[in-house]
C-alpha cells in the first residue's frame, strides 16, 4: 500500500516565499511586535520558562505541568518563523538558553519531558493522557522552525535523538505501557520531520502511530465519560467517517491522516478525510468556523449541536480545522476548504486574540448575556460554566495563545499550491510571492474589499492560474490582461491561461451585507439571522445600542452602511433594524408596533474588545 514517497504531485508554496503589506502585515506586526512579548512574560513569570532548567524540588513553588512543554514549544515555533524575516539576536539568545537547558537535562537514552524529570522519573510512558508524545510533537516542529530559521542544528539534533528513543520504546520493543498517543500531535510533526530531514523512520514512525489507533489491545479509554466516545481510539482510522470526541485532538490526528493520504497515495484514507471534513463544515461547525461545541472533554458533540452562550469553540480548535483545510487542499481540488479555512480564520481564530494583542480567549462564545449568566449563578445553578466575557493575558491551560502567534506567523502557507500545470490562488492578500522563477504580487484591501489585481510573471508560461470565487461572493467579474473572463466556476475555481510572461488579473468580488439562516435543526437559532460582509460575520454589542438585545430585530432590507474604524481596524456596519417598546404589565395581545432604529455591528471577532457586554450573532429578524 505504502510508497517510500510521492503521492500526488500537487505542493503547497511556504510561506517564507511570501511577503504581506496592509491588513496581514499590520497583524503580523502586532503579533512580533506585541503579542509574542506579552505571552513570553506571562510564560516567564508563571515559571514556564524556567521549567527548562529542570531543578525543581518538591516543596517548590510553580510545579511543572505536564504540557508546559509544549506552550513553550509553541512559542518558540512563533518566535522562529517570525526570524526567518526578521532577524533578531535577542530573541535568538532566549531560544539558545531554552535550547541549552533540553539539551544538559535530556536523558542519555534520549528521552526528555519537564514534568516526567522532575516530578514523576519512574513513570515515563506509563500515562496515556500524561502528554509526553503531544509535547514531543511541539517540541520537535518549534526544533525544525528553528533550524530553518537559524541553521543551528542542536536543537533538532536532540528532537532527533528523541524520536529515536520514542520509536525504539513504542514501534520497536512495544514496552510502553500505550500504544498511541492520548493528546494526538505527534504524528503530523514527524511527518514534518521526515520532509524535513527525508529520514525514514520518522514517517515510518508516523504511519506506526495513525494505523494502529483504534486497532490494537493496549489503549485504554481516556475519558471516563461513557456516553461518547473521546480519544479517538473507537475505531481504525480508516473507517473514520465523523469528526468525534476532543475537537483539537481529532483535528491533529485528521491532519496526520491527510498528510499520509498524500505521502503514500492512499485512497482509503482520503475517503476517510473527506468524509470527516465534510460531516464538520455541513453538520459541527459555527458560522464563525468554531468547532467543538461541548464542554465536556471539549469535544465534538451531535450533528445541529450548536448551542450560542454555551459554544466551547476552543481557539485551538479553529486552528486545527485551518491546518486540516489546507491539507486538504493538496488532496481534492475543491473550494470548500478554503471557504471554512478563511471562515474559520477570519472569525474565531482573529476572536481568540485581542486588538491590542495582549489578551486572549480560550473559548468563543457567540452570545453573551450577562442578566442571564448573574440570574443563573444566583438562583438556578451557581456552578454553571459559562464561556469568559473578558479575554485573559494567561491560562492554567494555556495552549491557545502560543498557537495563535505560530499561525498568525505561518499564514503564508495557505495562499498558493501548485501542480505540473496549474497555480492555485486559495486567498487573498496584499502581499508578493516568488517560487519557481514565478512572481505573483496582489494588490488589495482584502479582507476590507473585494477588489484584487493580480500580477503573475516570470516562468508562468503555458500554466493556468486558478482563482478561488469564495462561496460569499454571488457576483464577481474577471478581467485577464484587460479582456473581459466569462467563465463559471469549476469546483469554485476560475481558470486563467497564462499566453505570455506577464499576466494581469483583475478580479472584483462583489461584497455586501447579507442575511444568513441556520439550518432549522439548529434549534435556538432557528426564526433568527446572522449578518455577514465579506468573509466577516458581524456581532451586535449592547456597548453600541440604548436597547437590550432581546428587544432588537434586524430590517430585512438592511440598508447597510460599511465604514472603516481604525479602532477596529476593520468595517463597523450600520443597519436598519427595529426595537419594541416596553409597557406595562406582563402580557398583552400581539402588537406589531415597531420603533424603527439605526444599529451598529462591528465584525465578531473585534467583540470583547472594549470590556464587558451583551453580545449576539444570531439575532431576531423582523416580521
Amino acid at each position: 500500500m505504502y510508497f517510500e514517497r510521492g503521492g500526488g504531485n500537487m505542493k503547497q508554496i511556504s510561506f517564507e516565499n511570501i511577503d504581506f503589506g496592509g491588513f496581514w502585515e499590520s497583524k503580523q506586526n502586532t503579533n512580533r511586535d506585541v503579542t509574542m512579548p506579552v505571552i513570553y512574560k506571562q510564560f516567564y513569570e508563571t515559571g514556564r520558562v524556567t521549567a527548562f532548567a529542570c531543578d525543581w524540588k518538591p516543596g517548590d513553588e510553580k510545579k511543572p505541568h505536564i504540557f508546559w512543554d509544549s506552550d513553550i514549544a509553541k512559542w518558540i515555533e512563533g518566535v522562529a518563523y517570525s526570524l526567518i524575516n526578521a532577524p533578531d539576536e535577542n530573541l535568538e539568545e532566549v531560544i539558545d538558553i531554552i535550547v541549552d537547558w533540553i539539551h544538559d537535562n535530556q536523558f542519555l537514552d534520549g528521552y526528555f519531558n519537564i514534568y516526567h524529570t522532575v516530578c514523576d522519573p519512574t513513570r515515563r510512558f506509563t500515562n496515556r493522557d500524561a502528554h509526553e508524545l503531544y509535547c514531543a510533537g511541539h517540541l520537535i516542529e518549534a526544533a525544525i522552525a528553528y533550524h530553518k530559521a537559524t541553521g543551528k542544528s542542536k536543537f533538532l539534533r536532540c528532537m532527533e535523538k528523541y524520536v529515536l528513543h520514542i520509536k525504539d520504546v513504542f514501534m520497536d520493543k512495544y514496552e510502553a505501557a500505550f500504544a498511541t498517543p492520548g493528546h494526538e500531535e505527534i504524528e503530523l510533526a514527524l511527518i514534518k520531520l521526515w520532509e524535513y530531514t527525508e529520514k525514514l523512520e520518522y514517517l515510518k514512525l508516523a504511519r506506526y502511530f495513525v494505523n494502529l489507533r483504534g486497532n490494537n489491545e493496549k489503549d485504554r479509554p481516556i475519558y471516563n465519560h461513557t456516553d461518547f466516545v473521546y480519544e479517538q481510539s473507537h475505531e481504525p482510522v480508516r473507517e473514520m467517517r465523523e469528526a468525534v470526541g476532543h475537537s483539537v485532538r481529532a483535528e491533529y490526528l485528521y491532519c496526520a491522516m491527510a498528510d499520509l493520504a498524500r505521502i503514500d497515495n492512499d485512497e482509503e484514507l482520503k475517503t476517510a478525510c473527506k468524509a470527516i471534513f465534510n460531516d464538520i463544515a455541513t453538520k459541527k461547525m459555527y458560522i464563525t468556523g468554531g468547532v467543538g461545541s461541548g464542554i465536556l472533554g471539549e469535544c465534538f458533540t451531535e450533528e445541529y449541536d450548536l448551542p450560542n452562550q454555551f459554544a466551547y469553540s476552543e481557539s485551538c480548535a479553529g486552528i486545527g480545522l485551518a491546518l486540516l483545510a489546507r491539507r486538504m487542499n493538496l488532496l481534492d481540488v475543491n473550494s470548500i476548504y478554503d471557504d471554512v479555512a478563511e471562515r474559520v480564520i477570519y472569525n474565531n481564530i482573529f476572536a481568540s486574540c485581542s486588538i491590542s494583542g495582549r489578551e486572549f480567549f480560550y473559548t468563543n462564545p457567540l452570545e453573551i448575556n450577562l442578566k442571564e449568566r448573574r440570574l443563573t449563578h444566583k438562583y438556578r445553578m451557581e456552578n454553571q460554566n459559562y464561556p469568559a466575557t473578558e479575554r485573559q493575558p494567561v491560562f492554567d491551560c494555556s495552549c491557545c495563545p502560543p498557537n495563535f502567534t505560530r499561525f498568525i506567523e505561518s499564514f503564508g502557507d495557505f495562499l498558493y499550491t501548485t501542480d505540473d500545470n496549474t497555480i492555485f490562488i486559495h486567498h487573498y492578500a496584499k502581499s508578493t510571492a516568488a517560487f519557481d522563477g514565478i512572481k505573483i504580487k496582489q494588490t488589495t484591501d482584502y479582507p476590507l474589499n473585494g477588489k484584487i489585481k493580480i500580477t503573475v510573471s516570470g516562468k508562468c508560461t503555458g500554466k493556468e492560474i486558478a482563482l478561488r470565487i469564495p462561496s460569499w461572493c454571488q457576483k464577481f467579474t474577471v478581467k485577464a490582461d484587460g479582456t473581459q473572463v466569462k467563465q463559471k466556476p469549476q469546483n469554485g475555481f476560475i481558470y486563467i491561461k497564462c499566453e505570455n510572461k506577464k499576466l494581469v488579473i483583475e478580479l472584483d468580488l462583489e461584497m455586501k451585507a447579507v442575511l444568513n439562516e441556520a439550518n432549522p435543526l439548529i434549534d435556538q437559532n432557528f426564526g433568527r439571522v446572522a449578518v455577514s460582509y465579506g468573509p466577516f460575520i458581524y456581532c451586535l454589542e449592547d456597548i453600541d445600542t440604548d436597547y437590550r438585545i432581546s428587544e432588537i430585530s434586524l430590517s430585512k432590507n438592511l440598508n447597510a452602511t460599511i465604514k472603516y474604524v481604525e479602532f477596529f481596524k476593520a468595517n463597523i456596519m450600520e443597519v436598519d433594524a427595529f426595537i419594541v417598546e416596553n409597557f406595562e404589565g406582563l402580557y398583552r395581545p400581539l402588537d406589531n408596533k415597531k420603533t424603527p432604529i439605526r444599529l451598529m455591528l462591528v465584525p465578531y471577532y473585534t467583540f470583547a474588545n472594549r470590556g464587558e457586554s451583551d453580545m449576539a450573532v444570531w439575532l431576531k429578524l423582523s416580521r
